[in-house]
């Protein structure tokens, strides 16, 4: 029970504009993760940069299991198994960014298309994390049995190889 594992990992494209540049960045999102995606929408209205409440600017994956940690395992090759201390919070997540798309196997540059970049947020819990989010019974995870970073920075150091600066 004392056993950090990944819960679930969040792919996130930040686009900034709806039509096809989003579609275009759905497309190669779920050519990248092999799963469904999401479309995210502007929580308020921001003039300057064009952006209009409930306007779609952005698509996400959230990848569990196997999957999860496949993508995980490509993701931390390209950036070389390097993340900095800064990448983890308190609670245990981790989030990292790849600045191209093209570095994913398989993937080209298109000049119709463009570049496309990611943030890739990791969410670390152990068993029985669930106490917190289920419907009856609810209760509240102790503190001697919640993450810390230094319980994910190990995680990362022994399961992917990662180098933590």
């Amino acid at each position: 029970m004392r056993n950090p594992k990944v819960n679930k990992v969040v792919v996130h494209m930040g686009v900034g504009e709806s039509g096809q540049h989003l579609v275009d960045a759905e497309g190669i999102l779920e050519a990248i993760t092999g799963q469904g995606v999401i479309r995210t929408y502007a929580k308020r209205t921001l003039p300057a940069f064009n952006i209009k409440k409930n306007e779609p600017i952005g698509c996400k994956v959230t990848l569990r299991g196997k999957l999860a940690d496949n993508f995980l395992n490509l993701s931390l090759n390209i950036v070389e198994n390097k993340l900095n201390g800064s990448q983890f919070d308190k609670y245990g997540n981790v989030t990292f960014g790849v600045e191209e798309h093209t570095d994913y196997p398989g993937m080209r540059y298109d000049p119709n298309i463009g570049i496309f970049g990611m943030d890739i947020n990791v969410v670390v819990s152990r068993p029985g994390y669930r106490i917190n989010k289920r419907r009856a019974m609810k209760c509240k995870v102790p503190n001697s049995h919640r993450i810390t970073k230094e319980d994910t920075i190990s995680l990362f150091k022994d399961q992917y190889s990662v180098e933590v600066e």
